[in-house]
């Protein structure tokens, strides 16, 4: 379905002053009204709508295309919002709020019955929601005066937006406003948890590692289910979610490029040794290739696009660059890319989730 409308871009950065406030104040008025208007986080830019408003939130499914099964997060500005969302929640949901709000962690927790759109929930009895440490995006839900459903701002699926161009070219014209507030800074997207019979689930890694939640609350940090697939030797297609998801980013394909991806684990030099055959016989087959690597080897390689994340000893801003990666192999016309995997942990274990889910579960060990 191809939706026609016009999309209102605002230019702004924190500190203009009145021209950023009338811009915040214009974007607020569409979220009130019922409009679709994408921000700046400091995870990726999201695609925000009023949280209790049913006809706006399917405004923002029918924009990115998105899963009706898959639920939203919901943003806040201030935990005084919590109360009119959500159900008396305990000591670890407390703790973990004080230490990483605002910031890239969502909470998993017991909503308040009517408080939010049943399409938000996906018909759950629990709602995700978080509050963003990003100083535009936190004026915006402010200024809207209500809490904002607001999934990633990109056509579901495809490369999630670090940069406002990112959302332009997969939603211009599709949505009502666009507040262009620069590059994301973490860019992936928030840690995803619930908590359990006194133990912390992680439904989707992020910016939030497992290692800084335990540190946090004191108690048991476990991986869902759906995220041990990378880390197990019969990893493929088989391991993907299945079933309602309980979080964004659980069940569905996400992140991918147009060309084929996949996933390379092993020794350095027998990934370098298996790529380099493989690319050679996509480019005798007339494919235009591509290899997602690291500064350390880049070298090595010599496919038509060979894209680094930075250095493998800086993980955090491989995660930074990786989506900005993939939608570069579009703009270049790459049809096969071999990425290589990285060590997860720390914040390795979401930029590992990401490339599995970008490469469709696509992972060879050698």
């Amino acid at each position: 379905m191809k939706v026609e409308r016009e999309t209102k871009v605002w230019t702004m950065r924190e500190g203009d002053g009145p021209a950023a406030e009338k811009a915040i104040a214009e974007a607020a008025g569409l979220l009130r009204q019922g409009g679709t208007v994408a921000f700046p986080t400091e995870t990726v830019y999201g695609l925000g709508a009023d949280a209790a408003n049913t006809a706006a939130v399917e405004r923002v499914f029918a924009a990115k295309g998105r899963p009706s099964d898959n639920p939203l997060i919901v943003h806040i500005a201030d935990r005084s919002q919590l109360e009119g969302i959500v159900l008396p929640y305990g000591e670890i949901a407390r703790k973990l709020m004080e230490r990483f709000w605002p910031g890239p962690l969502t909470l998993v927790l017991p909503a308040r019955p009517g408080a939010v759109s049943p399409r938000v929930t996906a018909g759950l009895d629990t709602v995700a929601v978080r509050m963003p440490a990003h100083p535009i995006a936190l004026r915006l839900i402010a200024a809207a005066g209500c809490p904002v459903a607001a999934p990633s701002a990109n056509r579901s699926g495809r490369p999630s937006p670090t940069r406002a161009e990112h959302v332009r070219g997969d939603l211009a014209g599709r949505i009502d406003g666009l507040v262009d507030g620069g590059a994301a800074d973490v860019g992936l997207e928030s840690t995803v948890v619930e908590i359990d019979d006194g133990r912390i689930r992680v439904l989707r890694p992020g910016g939030v590692t497992p290692e800084a939640l335990r540190q946090a609350a004191g108690c048991e940090v476990e991986l869902d289910e759906s995220l041990r697939a990378p880390l197990d030797p019969q990893f493929g297609e088989a391991g993907a979610a299945s079933g309602a998801p309980r979080s964004p980013g659980m069940k569905y394909a996400h992140y991918a490029p147009r060309g084929e991806m996949v996933l390379v684990a092993g020794e350095p030099e027998a990934v370098r040794r298996y790529i380099e055959a493989q690319e050679a016989a996509a480019r005798l087959a007339g494919c235009r290739t591509g290899v997602l690597t690291y500064d350390e080897r880049a070298a090595g390689f010599r496919a038509d696009a060979v894209l680094t994340l930075g250095s493998e000893a800086r993980l955090e801003a491989a995660a930074h660059r990786l989506y900005d990666a993939l939608r570069e192999f579009d703009r270049l016309g790459v049809e096969r890319i071999w990425a290589e995997a990285c060590a997860p942990c720390g914040i390795g274990l979401a930029l590992m989730n990401r490339l599995a889910k970008a490469a469709g579960n696509r992972l060879v060990r050698v």
